[in-house]
């Protein structure tokens, strides 16, 4: 094991904010769920939601933003590993989206139930 670097430390940073940024650009999805999550966050500051409502908010958008980048690299590793047309490797992709689906759903049914009681009023 080599010892600790902090300059290492901080380039791992510097790669971890060129994946994101590789992910903003690149996926449309990824940008729709930024809109999405933009959306929620100024809902929130407008009405003034409590700090549970704002756990709730927060772990919902990175749910979603987790899911979207782990299934870009699913993706394209999957391109790497089998860049012909292959049953498999469509079926692989297919569950990785299907997994960032679920959770646009349930970050929608978050906000669904942080947001209607201040539509009601």
């Amino acid at each position: 094991m080599k010892p600790f670097s902090l300059k290492e430390r901080l380039l791992s940073f510097k790669y971890a904010l060129r994946g994101i940024r590789s992910t903003l650009w690149t996926e449309h999805n990824f940008r729709i769920h930024l809109f999405a999550a933009l959306t929620a966050l100024a809902l929130g500051f407008y009405f003034e939601v409590s700090s549970n409502d704002w756990l709730w908010i927060v772990i919902a958008i990175a749910l979603v933003f987790v899911t979207e980048m782990i299934n870009t690299a699913i993706e394209r590793l999957v391109d790497l590993i089998e860049p012909n047309q292959n049953p498999l490797a469509g079926k692989i992709k297919d569950i990785a989206a299907g997994a960032v689906l679920i959770a646009a759903i349930a970050s929608a049914t978050i906000g669904l139930i942080v947001f209607w009681p201040h539509f009601c009023l």
